[in-house]
């Protein structure tokens, strides 16, 4: 992986389907040269999951993901033990009458990786992908072990001991920007915000998702996406949005968009009633209800 040039890697994640610009694929293959955490802002729904997801898959190594929220605990990001394991074996060592010592239940037999340690305990030739997703969404106090997980590779479990990695994974935290994050964590990371695709590279990406969906529909259901973003919108929808749209109208048949089926599924790409009604307004008012919306969205 060392001798991969970012031609190679811009071909790889070509051939699992992901078209990835100039600016996220510079982003990607420094993160893996320089062996430095990759920090993905931008919208929801523009693909920072999905770049990690296709960086495992042009790698052909595992993904590793740690989903964050409110309140998630070290033990959940870290590692476990099995104490229902536990339990049974204490039951067999009574019912055997063989002595057990809490030194002979804390070992690696008992022990649950969770993705930070999974993610140091991979073997295979390539690294795994560490995706930490939505970092935006936990607190002060775990950032503060990602901080220390970040700089050494390694998770420590007292019991046993520590644990570093062979090979450090390829780590991409990904943020919605609800909250700023710290300044040490950004320190650590390069940096890299994912805008919305133009239009035409958008219709591109959906073809590659929806293949078997018609080119005119694509191009206008991805125009129409785009231009709902220009809206006073609770949820604007992005690039997720546009292909389970498309998706949708693909699996009905439809190979034109009309005004009739946009409406019938309209929340595909809009997510409040507020903005089903923002969205559907757009549409305006025909005496043919079949009428082809125009490639830019609007009446």
């Amino acid at each position: 992986m060392s001798d991969q040039s970012l031609t190679d890697l811009r071909g790889q994640l070509d051939a699992v389907d992901y078209l990835v610009d100039e600016g996220l694929s510079m982003a990607l293959f420094l993160a893996m040269r320089l062996g430095q955490p990759l920090l993905l802002e931008g919208e929801p729904g523009v693909g920072k999951t999905t770049a990690a997801k296709a960086l495992a898959a042009a790698l052909e190594t595992r993904l590793i993901r740690l989903q964050c929220y409110e309140g998630i605990t070290a033990a959940e990001a870290l590692y476990e033990w099995n104490y229902p394991r536990q339990m049974l074996s204490i039951r067999l060592a009574e019912v055997t009458a063989e002595n057990i010592s809490k030194t002979d239940l804390f070992t690696d037999e008992y022990l649950l990786d969770r993705p930070l340690l999974a993610a140091v305990r991979h073997t295979g030739d390539v690294p795994p992908v560490l995706l930490i997703d939505e970092i935006d969404r936990s607190d002060d106090e775990f950032e503060a072990l990602l901080l220390e997980f970040l700089g050494e590779s390694s998770v420590t479990v007292p019991e046993i001991g520590t644990f570093t990695a062979s090979r450090p994974p390829i780590v991409i935290l990904t943020s919605n920007r609800s909250r700023e994050l710290h300044d040490a964590l950004k320190r650590r990371c390069y940096y890299h915000w994912i805008e919305y695709p133009d239009v035409e590279r958008a219709a591109a990406i959906v073809r590659r998702r929806v293949p078997g969906a018609d080119t005119a529909l694509i191009d206008a259901a991805t125009a129409f996406v785009s231009s709902a973003r220009t809206l006073e919108l609770d949820k604007p929808p992005g690039l997720a949005e546009a292909i389970d749209w498309v998706s949708a109208l693909h699996a009905l048949g439809v190979t034109e968009l009309e005004r009739n089926v946009a409406r019938a599924t309209i929340g595909a790409i809009a997510k409040t009633p507020d903005d089903v009604d923002t969205v559907s307004a757009t549409l305006g008012s025909t005496s043919d209800p079949t009428s082809s919306i125009p490639t830019g969205g609007t009446s």
